[in-house]
Parts: C-alpha cells; structure tokens; sequence
C-alpha cells in the first residue's frame, strides 16, 4: 500500500542535475550523444520519454549510465509518509527533524527550541517559515519581526535573515522550494 515503484521514472530532472553538476549545456550533450537540443530539452522537462538507446547516448555523454540515471530518477507519483518519532526531546534541548525525505522538489523541517541564532541565512529559493508553537524572533533585510503561534513569514529566495526561539516550547516548520530547483533566477547578491 502506497508503493510508488509500479509509477513510470521521471528520469528528465535526473539527467538536467548529472548535465549541470559537469557544468555541461544542451548543445555540448547533444553533440556528444547525436542527439537533438530540442529532444534532450523534451528529456530534461519531463516531455519526451527516452528509449533505451536514446537514454544510453545520454548516459555516454554525460559520462555515466543508463542505470546510474535510472536510479537517481524521480518517481512519477509518490506518497510518502513521515511518521513523528514519539520521543520529545528533553526540555530546552533543540532538535530539528525533516518532514520530507529523499531528494524532492521541496524541503521542509521542523525546528524545535532553539537552533543557532546568530548564524545568517540565505536561500536561493522561497521558503516559508510557520511558526506551531510559541514564538520566534526573525531579522529579515534589515528589519525585525515576531512571530507567534500560527503566524507565517515568507521569504524570497536571496534574502538575507535569521531567526530565534523567543520561547522554550516553541516549534517551527521551514517549507522551502530545494536548492537543485531553478525556481527563481539568481537575483544579485547585496
């Protein structure tokens, strides 16, 4: 029950992270494999399903392999579960515990107590702060904010912040698009 393996592989988002990590461009793969841009860019946005040879042509140019692509592909459709563990942390002890497991297209972790406050943030993605228990201090660009039980802070990709547990109790849930995603082009650093 829930099992994602009968879903069909989206093996597009697998061969754009190889691709990139060898900071290679379509046409490079393309001349490399004898394949399209426009076919390896269908492959890359999940619109062309490969065959077999086409994937291995890839896989030879992106010095790697079909199977190798294959694993590190998507599913399709998945449901995953992530049970609370039941032990609570002792108390005034900080724990953070992700929400979502594996390599998705967004992040999310729960931050109990404190964590380090005086260490300064920045994301190349949105992320979403929402506060469940007790309250937070954040310091955004410049400006201070506080935030308490079921407020939420948004936060563009780029900006600078950091945040603190104003509250023993307090538990605070981060929701991020991850850093793999090109979700939002670079904006200039300040």
């Amino acid at each position: 029950m829930g099992d994602h393996k009968e879903q069909p592989l989206r093996v597009g988002a697998a061969v754009r992270r190889r691709r990139r990590a060898l900071e290679l461009t379509l046409a490079v793969v393309a001349e490399r494999s004898g394949l399209s841009v426009p076919f390896l860019s269908q492959i890359e946005n999940d619109r062309a399903r490969p065959s077999t040879s086409s994937l291995e042509k890839v896989a030879d140019a992106l010095r790697t392999t079909a199977v190798e692509l294959l694993a590190a592909a998507d599913p399709a459709c998945s449901v995953d579960v992530v049970r609370a563990d039941g032990a609570e942390p002792p108390a005034h002890q900080p724990r953070t515990r992700s929400l979502v497991r594996g390599h998705h297209q967004m992040h999310a972790s729960e931050f109990t107590g404190d964590h380090d406050a005086g260490r300064e943030l920045q994301y190349r993605n949105d992320q979403l702060m929402y506060v469940a228990d007790g309250a937070v201090e954040v310091e955004a660009e410049g400006r201070a904010y506080r935030l308490g039980r079921g407020d939420t802070l948004y936060l563009t990709g780029g900006v600078r912040h950091r945040w603190r547990a104003a509250e023993s109790d307090t538990r605070v849930i981060v929701v991020a698009v991850a850093e793999h995603i090109e979700a939002v082009r670079d904006r200039p650093r300040r």
